[in-house]
């Protein structure tokens, strides 16, 4: 198995979007009403699924597969990407202590489990879901290689690695990682200024920008950054006549390195509103007056 020559994670592809799952078991969707969510977003043109094996205490990966099971051949509109390596406490998990895994007996018995939750017979992307210390590159790229020539895998990925962890990885695996799943919006700079777009940009792949909405803290502010941010995202909203969620999207989106934004609303038209409203190109005078509010002083 290969990686599509469409592959939304291509540099030179469109602006994208993801619709996250990792929700779906407090959305408390029957499977019928999970495949109509997921029809829904497939209508607007998301096909790009974002899972984890952990989501949902390990049950978010099930419940997907159960409303693919109901109708089969929607699989092959998606591009299903989920990810492993944490290991949680849990009744489905036997462990004492929440840590990172990446040793292939780990990924392989994850990929495995992630197959049978989602009733699927490949992923298309699997990202390791959080830098491990312990982490033998050698032995995560013969897991790679081999997972992939069974065709359980097409691409491969990470996620929250910083650029020097991303490429310890990169230079030994000959498939090239395809992404680099990172927290991006308003208020966390962190990837920014860590080198890890930078490094994606250069590598001319595309950062999955996850939290855009900062886990809801424009929406429940409880810092001075937060309510300088939500200040001047309200008047450039009123300015580029759109909603608040449409700047922050678009703010995200601006950046050269392509951004694919994860949707994580689990109501088709908070989706089809946000894609509508972040139609709008920020100036880079707007974009940096963004910035300037939550650094709470002017560029250098």
């Amino acid at each position: 198995m290969t990686l599509a020559t469409g592959s939304p994670f291509k540099h030179t592809g469109e602006l994208g979007w993801a619709q996250g799952y990792w929700r779906l078991a407090a959305w408390d969707f029957s499977a019928q009403e999970t495949l109509s969510f997921l029809k829904g977003h497939l209508d607007l043109g998301v096909s790009l699924v974002d899972h984890a094996d952990i989501y949902g205490d390990y049950r978010c990966e099930q419940l997907f597969g159960n409303a693919l099971a109901i109708q089969p051949a929607i699989r092959q509109q998606l591009h299903v990407v989920t990810k492993c390596d944490i290991q949680l406490i849990s009744a489905s998990n036997d462990v004492s202590l929440n840590h990172y895994d990446t040793s292939a007996k780990h990924i392989r018995s994850s990929v495995e489990r992630s197959l049978a939750r989602l009733q699927t017979d490949h992923i298309d992307t699997l990202l390791l879901h959080r830098p491990d210390l312990l982490m033998d590159v050698d032995e995560v790229v013969s897991c790679f290689n081999a997972l992939r020539s069974e065709g359980k895998v097409g691409a491969f990925g990470v996620s929250n690695f910083s650029a020097s962890q991303f490429e310890l990885l990169n230079r030994g695996f000959d498939h090239q990682l395809v992404t680099n799943q990172v927290e991006l919006n308003p208020l966390s700079f962190d990837a920014f200024e860590n080198g890890a777009v930078d490094h994606l940009q250069m590598a001319g792949v595309r950062p999955m920008a996850w939290s855009c909405l900062a886990g809801g803290a424009f929406f429940r502010p409880q810092t001075e950054q937060a309510h300088r941010v939500i200040a001047c995202l309200s008047q450039l909203a009123t300015k580029y006549d759109t909603s608040l969620e449409g700047v922050i999207y678009a703010w995200v989106m601006r950046h050269p390195s392509r951004p694919i934004v994860i949707n994580g609303s689990g109501k088709i038209e908070r989706l089809a509103s946000a894609m509508a409203k972040s139609q709008i190109i920020l100036s880079r005078e707007d974009w940096y007056r963004i910035w300037v509010a939550s650094k709470g002083h002017g560029v250098p």
